[in-house]
């Protein structure tokens, strides 16, 4: 995907919606990667081993999923039976949060502090592992910069409209345990914890410790020893395997 097959899938999903992009309910994210990645309706929604594809087209089944990778793990299995699956999956560095002020009405626009980016597919990617050595799997992390609005708390939690797309950043596309590695900081320590790993990719613990055990089923990191009660890792030079 490049800048302009994100314009016009933008356009394309918003006429497509009732009331337009970015309406409470709606799910813009989902619908511009899917109006992106086939523009064509006919192609969209379509049965295939039991469940019901995103896309199905000449390369094989495309799954668009936003947020819970796991979720995936029956369709994807199906799936590879049959053919070859790309499972899209969006991240978010650039967010922006509007809310309005209760008292002046002023609409007040910040930037979020979390730091997302491509490498958060990782932890994500833990409950799929399994598939990861499979040749018909593959990814694409679609890095965007998106807007929503806080319209204050419910039981306590915050409450947001849709989460809408403003810009596409870029597209990591993995095939290999390679592309795999340059999701990865430049400067990682020769032998690390997980717990220093995470801090390296902005990550809680759980999440990086998730993370190192994908890229062992990659072959691109390898536990060392002991650091006290604390694994000890280090990147590997080649991965083990190529699909």
């Amino acid at each position: 995907m490049n800048q302009q097959d994100f314009q016009a899938a933008l356009e394309l999903a918003a006429a497509r919606t009732p009331g337009g992009i970015g309406t409470l309910g709606e799910k813009s994210v989902h619908a511009v990667l899917k109006a992106a990645y086939e523009p064509h309706v006919l192609n969209q929604e379509v049965p295939v081993g039991g469940y019901v594809a995103d896309i199905l087209g000449e390369d094989g089944v495309i799954e668009i999923q936003t947020r819970a990778l796991w979720r995936l793990r029956d369709k994807l299995a199906a799936f590879l039976e049959v053919c070859a699956v790309t499972v899209v999956h969006p991240v978010y560095p650039t967010e922006w949060i509007n809310r309005t002020d209760p008292d002046t009405g002023e609409v007040v626009r910040r930037r979020s502090s979390r730091k997302g980016g491509a490498a958060d597919v990782l932890a994500e990617l833990y409950p799929l592992r399994e598939f990861l050595k499979n040749p018909q799997f593959h990814l694409r992390v679609v890095e965007l910069e998106t807007e929503r609005w806080d319209i204050g708390r419910s039981r306590g939690r915050k409450q947001h409209l849709d989460r809408v797309p403003r810009a596409f950043l870029r597209e990591w596309v993995l095939e290999s345990p390679g592309d795999y590695r340059e999701l990865l900081p430049q400067e990682v320590p020769e032998t690390f914890t997980a717990e220093e790993f995470g801090r390296l990719l902005h990550q809680r613990k759980d999440d990086a410790w998730q993370s190192l055990a994908v890229l062992e089923v990659l072959g691109l990191a390898e536990r060392t020893g002991k650091q006290g009660r604390k694994n000890l890792y280090r990147l590997t030079e080649n991965a083990l395997y190529e699909p």
